[in-house]
């Protein structure tokens, strides 16, 4: 306030400020604070007869209490959200198999030979003919034949969930579990969000105020199965766990599978942050409260076009994206020779024995080394690099099965004609759970830890825990089935 201001209080600023509030009070009438009042006892009025039931009165019915008796009970809860879980991977599974089947007829039987012949006719050298049309495009139409079908059909049935009010139930039903693990009840919601992508979860441990048990979620997010690891289990899970049962029941057993595994990632982070939360990190957890949103009818437009835009559409182009160098770096590894022999051989080869002892093999090894910079094109790679081998190995599963129309089909046939069986790919879908973070995510770690000693121990912890977890497995069913 100025001199002027002091010496005249009637001119300055904040004098004229309240006249025109004091006028603008009386343009709503002398009746305004009663009329308030009223609203505020009517509104808690209503609140008390909808949470209240008085000696005498039969309670009202409530919808959202009623459902969330059913969903957040401590006896239903968690099999009401297992099957929640089974139904959206069953007609992920079932769904996905036509349209994929469509796509991969389009993109790989009829326009790859096209392409292919329309570089041979312009005279274009067979290495760059292989490089961009056999490398970059046939991983981007990989990528697209055998992600887009699940996603399309398993995004917008999450987002559906998310919209109603489910999704933070289920953080309700873990909340306790943390924190009997010693680390935060926010971790629960951290972990739902690395269901969607590692690095957001990561990133939303910014709620959790405590600095060790924010630790603890950013350790343990990477057991959230992220955007990028559910079509290799959706895929997998179809191909391996649901040849193992009658055809009529291998839809169920495979969505099973992948439930099985998903909840496998929460009981290992529950694992982990116990121990951290008892050794490393040891402390108290914190106490918090967490709201329950009402329920909600889901806005199926608007739910298609979040799911389909913002999850699908961002998701499939950062897998196409990685995927199209990385087809170029599986055509150079497959084709530049070191002494005669192609650099994919040399390191499958190499690690081939390693990888058979864990269950996997020097494929998947590879494969996962090549897909550091993102787990969607985990797949592609390693169908690109199993027709590879196996061609040069003379195994039998050549180009020609990868252009068949039914990709669910070519998959297995070719994954089968690599030398796969059931113990593989039980093995990857553990593997797929357990293994270091993408490079997005560990960058993000060391972005929001600002250590590196924090950032290797994220990463190597999963990784560690996946060899000896596919170790044990590979030799329990190896002792069980007799070799």
């Amino acid at each position: 306030m100025s001199t002027t201001d002091l010496k005249n209080p009637s001119s300055s600023p904040t004098a004229s400020l309240l006249t025109e509030a004091n006028a603008l009070r009386w343009e709503m009438g002398e009746e305004y604070h009663d009329s308030l009042m009223e609203g505020i006892y009517e509104d808690a009025a209503r609140i008390a007869d909808r949470s209240v039931t008085r000696s005498g009165e039969r309670r009202r019915f409530n919808l959202d209490r009623a459902i969330d008796h059913l969903v957040t009970s401590k006896w239903t809860g968690f099999p009401f959200m297992f099957l929640v879980l089974a139904v959206v991977f069953w007609l992920t599974v079932v769904g996905a198999n036509v349209p994929s089947g469509l796509l991969a007829d389009l993109l790989l039987d009829t326009v790859h030979p096209m392409l292919k012949g329309a570089m041979q006719s312009v005279g274009s050298p067979w290495w760059l003919t292989g490089v961009l049309i056999d490398g970059a495009y046939l991983a981007g139409a990989w990528v697209v034949s055998v992600m887009l079908p699940p996603m399309a059909i398993f995004f917008p049935m999450v987002t559906l969930l998310e919209d109603f009010g489910y999704l933070p139930r289920v953080a309700f039903n873990l909340d306790a579990l943390y924190r009997r693990a010693g680390a935060h009840g926010r971790q629960a919601l951290t972990m739902t969000m690395g269901f969607g992508c590692n690095a957001a979860g990561v990133v939303a441990t910014r709620i959790i105020d405590s600095p060790r048990e924010r630790l603890i979620a950013i350790i343990t997010n990477n057991f959230s199965l992220c955007n990028g690891r559910w079509p290799t289990q959706i895929l997998i899970a179809s191909i391996f766990v649901g040849a193992m049962v009658p055809a009529h029941f291998a839809g169920l057993v495979a969505a099973g599978g992948v439930v099985v595994i998903a909840v496998l990632g929460v009981a290992l982070s529950l694992v982990v942050s116990w121990s951290l939360s008892r050794s490393v990190l040891r402390g108290e957890a914190s106490a918090f409260s967490l709201e329950l949103p009402p329920y909600r009818p889901p806005r199926i437009l608007q739910t298609l076009y979040t799911s389909l835009i913002d999850r699908t559409i961002i998701v499939l182009w950062r897998a196409v994206v990685f995927a199209v160098p990385a087809g170029i770096v599986i055509w150079l590894v497959g084709n530049v020779t070191i002494d005669g022999v192609t650099v994919a051989e040399h390191f499958v080869n190499w690690s081939n024995p390693f990888g058979l002892l864990i269950g996997l093999n020097g494929v998947i090894l590879l494969a996962y080394i090549i897909a550091i910079p993102a787990n969607e094109i985990v797949i592609p790679t390693v169908l690109m690099l199993t027709v590879l081998t196996s061609a040069i190995n003379g195994v039998g599963a050549g180009a020609g099965v990868m252009f068949e129309a039914d990709s669910t089909v070519a998959t297995a046939e070719i994954l089968r004609g690599g030398g796969w069986t059931a113990l593989t790919g039980i093995c990857l879908m553990l593997f797929s759970l357990l293994h270091n973070p993408c490079s997005t995510t560990i960058f993000t770690i060391y972005k929001e830890t600002g250590s590196v000693k924090w950032t290797a121990l994220a990463t190597l912890l999963p990784l560690g825990m996946g060899f000896v977890v596919c170790f044990l497995v590979a030799q329990g069913w190896r002792l069980i089935a007799g070799g």
